[in-house]
């Protein structure tokens, strides 16, 4: 299946959370087997050319492509997870969303100071979470210069947001408007 025929099936939820926003909900894409199996062919063949050591993936979404990303390369995953969540001392961040605050949290001895990491997650909108995973990567010792996204909303900023803490950002579909 193509990108195009991918995107067909996510479907546009309209006034979700808030009126005027388009969500752009990916259960029917992971409901699909078909389609679940070749957005994942598609981002390996995106990921193996990031030349990474592993792979990290926010929680939630972000963890089924990540963890299948990740399997698929030989290559460990590493979970970003919302704050409360890891049985180990952790160390966490927090940032803004685009309806209110949220952090999340990383298991140091889950990264290898100078390892390189990718960092993948469902949607990229206007970045927040994306930056906000990228720093604590990187505080934990991490290198981290490419992120991939299933989604991309280019209107919301967030490939800018990321550019400017020094990360490429990579989509499978982009869909305007938000």
């Amino acid at each position: 299946m193509s990108p195009d025929d991918l995107k067909a099936l996510v479907r546009t939820v309209p006034d979700y959370p808030a009126k005027g926003i388009q969500f752009r909900d990916i259960t029917t894409l992971i409901a699909h087997g078909e389609g679940l199996s070749a957005t994942v062919d598609h981002l390996v063949e995106r990921a193996r050319s990031a030349n990474v050591e592993a792979v990290a993936g926010i929680e939630a979404r972000g963890f089924i492509f990540g963890a299948a990303v990740a399997a698929r390369l030989s290559l460990g995953f590493v979970p970003l997870r919302k704050a409360g969540k890891l049985p180990v001392p952790a160390i966490g961040i927090d940032y803004d969303l685009e309806y209110g605050a949220a952090r999340i949290e990383l298991d140091p001895d889950a990264i290898d100071h100078g390892e390189r990491v990718l960092l993948m997650d469902d949607l990229l909108a206007t970045g927040g979470t994306a930056v906000a995973g990228v720093q604590l990567l990187r505080q934990a010792g991490a290198v981290v210069e490419q992120a991939l996204f299933v989604i991309d909303l280019p209107e919301l900023g967030g490939t800018a947001a990321l550019r400017e803490v020094g990360v490429m950002a990579h989509a499978l579909m982009v869909f305007e408007g938000h």
